[in-house]
């Protein structure tokens, strides 16, 4: 993703000591526009924008820190409403509350990060170390509204979000392997806190990197129990991608594959994926790469539902990247 740097160099000094040195500060964001549709949606526009911004410094002695914050998932809650009835044109809208990212003890999209010899901690709307460690059962080159991502489908969540998604995590990685440690705790002091870890490998095993990885996340708090998992993910060199997942999260078994194949500017996938005894489905999605950071993009998902009957949802239009 391209970015727009802003600053490239700051001094941060008090009491005439420097505290930090090569202080950047960037934005970037993507935007999509296209149709979407489907069972009990109407056909209609879909326009999409968001926004990040990112910080980053190093420190004296060599330590790497900085902070993230996604504009869509940061703003208050709001409504709008139409008042003096039909004949009446002017519309109200109100927000309450402020954005999340700026309160101490909860997450609004924002990520703060330390990093160094000793490894990387990370908090804030970041992945504990069960998502961290798994690969999602997604290929191609994605679309506008992740139709792909059908009711069968499983983003590796485990227990995260079972508190406030403030999430705390140490990873280190040393090799082909990487490590993860992770913590999310009730701030009302009722439950016990989520605890989770993750282990990953990626090497290259003639012509195919193969991905590897295994979490696990645990609480004894009376909304969820453990979470456990473990994702392959095959690249080959002639373009062909495998990707396998399955978990089992508070005793619910989920299984999913995909196959990705990509040529050229041309990024297809398809997908399959299950939870035992509830939804199962499918996903399509393609891709064609027009560069400078935009694609068109389809996207097609079809969910066999647990009551009985099925659903679907399509999209096409264009992503752009910046």
């Amino acid at each position: 993703m391209k970015k727009v740097l802003f600053a490239t160099t700051a001094l941060v000094a008090s009491a005439g000591i420097a505290a930090a040195q090569d202080v950047g500060v960037a934005l970037s964001g993507s935007a999509e526009m296209g149709i979407i549709g489907g069972d009990n949606i109407d056909l209609q526009f879909h326009t999409d924008i968001d926004v990040t911004f990112s910080m980053s410094g190093t420190t004296d002695n060599g330590l790497t820190f900085g902070a993230s914050i996604d504009l869509d998932e940061s703003d208050g809650s709001g409504s709008c409403s139409l008042p003096g009835g039909a004949g009446n044109l002017g519309v109200t809208c109100s927000v309450s509350g402020g954005s999340a990212a700026f309160g101490n003890t909860g997450q609004g999209g924002e990520s703060i990060f330390l990093s160094g010899d000793f490894g990387t901690i990370t908090m804030g709307d970041t992945d504990g170390g069960f998502d961290w460690a798994l690969q999602e059962a997604l290929a191609g080159g994605g679309s506008i509204n992740s139709d792909e991502e059908h009711g069968g489908y499983n983003g590796n969540g485990g227990l995260d979000g079972t508190y406030d998604g403030q999430i705390a995590r140490y990873d280190y990685s040393f090799g082909d392997f990487a490590f993860a440690a992770s913590v999310e705790i009730d701030d009302s002091g009722t439950n016990d806190p989520v605890f989770g870890v993750g282990v990953k490998y990626s090497g290259d095993l003639g012509g195919v990197n193969l991905g590897v990885g295994i979490g696990y996340q645990t609480t004894d708090s009376a909304v969820s129990d453990d979470a456990m998992g473990i994702s392959l993910d095959a690249k080959f060199d002639n373009g062909l991608r495998a990707i396998m997942n399955y978990s089992e999260v508070n005793n619910v078994e989920h299984m999913a594959i995909a196959l990705g194949y990509s040529f050229d500017a041309v990024s297809l996938g398809v997908n399959y994926a299950e939870f035992d005894g509830g939804n199962s489905g499918f996903g399509l999605a393609a891709a064609y790469d027009l560069g400078g950071g935009a694609a068109i993009q389809f996207g097609y998902g079809n969910t066999d539902l647990a009551g009985g009957g099925s659903t679907d949802s399509y999209s096409l239009g264009v992503s752009m990247s910046f």
